[in-house]
């Protein structure tokens, strides 16, 4: 205890000396962010205004922007050439070093953790910084999704565009930075799912004022900080605080859904916030955008999932900025329209309707959308199969309702997707009489064959859904040695899967997650899968109970198959949800 106490001494002895240190620069650091603010928020009024413009006004306009960001760029210039000495810089690294050589912090202890958490924080790049109060503030679960949070970082203006190279792989780099520095941590039992972990989950509480975030949760005493550019609102009910005009993102949730005198406030702070770049309304159970979305021409990531809209306003094809548009688990009745075709800039569209088999049809004339990466939860049918193949941008694509009538065409134009890194089909379902009753169930069809089909090389995630005889035997045989080394994730739904015995040591390079869903007759697992050992996860969801118990940990004869798989969690007929864990070598 005296040894610890004298390392925290130790530490807040140096933790002072690097506040002294950040203290110097603090007011240029300061001046200059404001500045750059100003400028951004300059440029957001100008794209405003600008819009609906033309002839004379909107060559006028164009001339006072032009000469604004002359005077702006002299401005920061002026503050640059005040920059203090730098000498921090290489102070910073050096105490850095010397923490880390000369105390083996106890990160069991609270107050030791948080300071070194304090030190790690301080010497992030800025925009690593915002990279994690974005993922504390973005949703109000504890797990984020990783795709999510690469979306919001790029529609949020942190990630640079530069010729030759995707905004979402640098996005990818920072939150990988994050996992490596501990201050964010994958989640163990969900694919590409992350959370903050403590104590930076209370470090990012801490400093969130201070980079204008709020989180909060409503009532009718909330106030919004007239600075706060960032602001979260956690289970909103009855009331939804009035907010600035600088707010540049917005997330709102509610467990039960929004009221409607909730929805009222919701469209009056829509109508006052046009510079609103990120917008979040997840679990609102909205049934109806409201109006003032279409007049947000700066908006650039829009999510309204688990809504209840069954159509869009003709005004949606004002959001030319649109990057993300996220309606996931929508109405059941909802439609695309074609004003979706206007919106050249969106790069991800994730849709679902909790209805027949979750499909909803595009219009004609996707294929327009050039710097569409993502495009998820549409129908197979109807002639987007050959136009799929024209959309060689795709890098996610999930398609429903897949059947024999266009399997042909749409696996050539599949094949034709040579950067896809996801993909996931669903067969369509066919409805079946109950032989003692009168009712209808719903079951998969046989899925198309796929022995002439071969999917792209880059493919890090599959999902096939549908009744698989057996597992898939593809035109490049991917359970064979060296075959397709990205992939990390495999889920397979099949109700007449029986046994999976064809793999070859050396196949699935990269696997990390193994996910078996509604396969009641799975009673066969491969001898090889042993020799996967890159494996981190199994699932086992509603599989035959023989397997589970010849897999079983306590005596199991073919447990040795995955022994070596740090979690597997299962479930059967008779089963509850259980996991078994591999402790880890001591």
């Amino acid at each position: 205890m005296v040894s610890l106490i004298r390392q925290l001494d130790e530490v807040t002895r140096v933790a002072g000396d690097v506040e002294r240190i950040r203290a110097c620069c603090q007011t240029w650091v300061r001046e200059l962010r404001l500045m750059l603010d100003e400028a951004e928020d300059y440029v957001d009024n100008f794209i405003i205004k600008v819009y609906g413009q033309t002839g004379q006004d909107q060559k006028e306009s164009i001339a006072e922007l032009a000469s604004e960001l002359e005077n702006i760029n002299s401005r920061v210039s002026e503050i640059m050439n005040r920059r203090p000495p730098l000498g921090a810089s290489p102070i910073l690294e050096e105490i850095q070093q010397f923490l880390r050589s000369r105390f083996a912090f106890d990160e069991d202890d609270e107050k030791t953790a948080l300071a070194s958490c304090m030190l790690n924080y301080i010497n992030l790049p800025y925009d690593l910084k915002l990279s994690l109060l974005f993922c504390r503030a973005f949703s109000c679960y504890s797990r984020k999704n990783k795709c999510s949070l690469v979306r919001v970082l790029v529609a949020a203006g942190l990630i640079q565009e530069k010729p030759g190279e995707l905004m979402e792989d640098k996005a990818q780099e920072n939150i990988d930075r994050l996992v490596d520095l501990g201050m964010l941590k994958e989640d163990e039992t969900e694919w590409d799912c992350l959370r903050v972990p403590s104590p930076y989950y209370k470090l990012s509480l801490d400093v969130m004022n201070a980079e204008d975030f709020l989180i909060s949760t409503a009532n009718s005493d909330s106030i919004i900080p007239p600075t706060a550019r960032h602001v979260s609102i956690l289970d909103a009910d009855n009331t939804i605080p009035n907010m600035n005009s600088l707010l540049h993102s917005l997330f709102v949730s509610a467990k039960e859904g929004l009221s409607e005198a909730s929805s009222d406030c919701l469209e009056t702070v829509l109508y006052n916030a046009k510079r609103v770049r990120v917008l979040g309304l997840e679990r609102t159970q909205l049934k109806s955008l409201p109006d003032e979305v279409g007049k947000l021409v700066n908006l650039r990531y829009l999510s309204v999932r688990h809504s209840k809209i069954n159509e869009l306003p003709e005004s949606i094809s004002n959001l030319r900025n649109l990057q993300t548009f996220d309606i996931y688990f929508s109405g059941y009745e909802f439609e695309l329209s074609n004003g979706v075709l206007n919106l050249a800039r969106l790069r991800h569209l994730k849709m679902y309707r909790p209805m027949n088999d979750g499909e909803v049809r595009v219009p004609q004339g996707i294929s327009r959308l050039r710097n569409l990466q993502t495009l998820e939860g549409i129908y197979a049918g109807g002639g987007i199969a050959k136009e799929l193949g024209n959309m060689t941008q795709l890098r996610s694509l999930e398609l429903r309702r897949v059947s024999e009538d266009h399997a042909g065409e749409l696996y050539a134009s599949i094949m034709k997707l040579t950067g896809l890194c996801t993909l996931s089909l669903t067969v369509e379902r066919v409805r079946l009489l109950y032989n003692s009753s009168s009712s209808l169930r719903y079951e998969n069809s046989l899925f198309p064959c796929l022995e002439s089909f071969s999917p792209p090389p880059l493919l890090q995630t599959l999902t096939l859904t549908g009744h698989l005889i057996e597992m898939p035997r593809m035109e490049i045989e991917f359970f064979r040695a060296g075959g397709f080394p990205k992939l990390e994730y495999l889920a397979i739904e099949s109700q007449d899967l029986v046994e999976w015995t064809a793999i070859e040591e050396g196949a699935l390079p990269s696997l990390k997650e193994l996910r078996f869903s509604n396969c009641p007759k799975l009673m066969v697992l491969p001898e090889e899968l042993q020799h996967v050992t890159t494996l981190q996860i199994l699932h086992l969801w509603k599989v035959h109970e023989d397997l589970i118990r010849r897999l079983s940990p306590n005596g199991g004869p073919e447990n040795y198959k995955i022994k070596h798989i740090p979690l597997v969690s299962y479930s059967g007929h008779m089963s509850s949800w259980g996991r078994w864990r591999r402790k880890p070598p001591q």
